[in-house]
């Protein structure tokens, strides 16, 4: 099972980077470029534990959705989102914002599993790993850039 672990300094404290983090409406316009979008379960506004959100994307040309609830949260601390339904046989994504000085380490650990036995672990092996790091850093520096200007 692959594990894609990201972090990054934000200059804004660690209640603005959570917040944003959680927000559907930032959600989906961090992810502009597979045309993410809310379409069930909660889809405006911020996430709570217990919530389920069912996202609707394009990825690899495929129009896709995928459904995630929220299993853990400690604001401003973390929260854990897990997929109930979709493209993956399994995943979880951790989020944590942990204070330094002035600002935030944020990290995302994204934990998941491909379907498909041996052709999903080629798969993650020949490119879906790279793209779904690319996807979770791109997503981090639209975060930080939005929490850097609101704070």
């Amino acid at each position: 099972m692959p594990v894609i672990h990201h972090e990054i300094f934000i200059q804004a404290p660690p209640e603005v980077c959570f917040d944003l983090a959680r927000d559907v409406d930032v959600h989906t316009r961090t992810t502009s470029e597979t045309g993410e979008k809310a379409v069930g379960g909660v889809i405006t506004g911020l996430l709570e534990k217990g919530d389920a959100v069912t996202w609707e994307a394009t990825h690899f040309k495929i129009r896709q959705r995928l459904t995630a609830e929220i299993v853990q949260m400690d604001r401003p601390h973390s929260f854990t989102d897990v997929m109930i339904k979709g493209a993956f046989a399994s995943f979880t994504h951790t989020h944590e914002f942990r204070r330094k000085g002035n600002g935030t380490i944020m990290t995302d650990t994204f934990d998941y599993r491909s379907p498909f036995g041996v052709l999903g672990r080629l798969a993650d092996r020949v490119f879906l790993e790279t793209y779904m790091k690319r996807f979770i850093v791109s997503r981090a520096k639209a975060l930080k850039k939005m929490a850097e200007e609101k704070a």
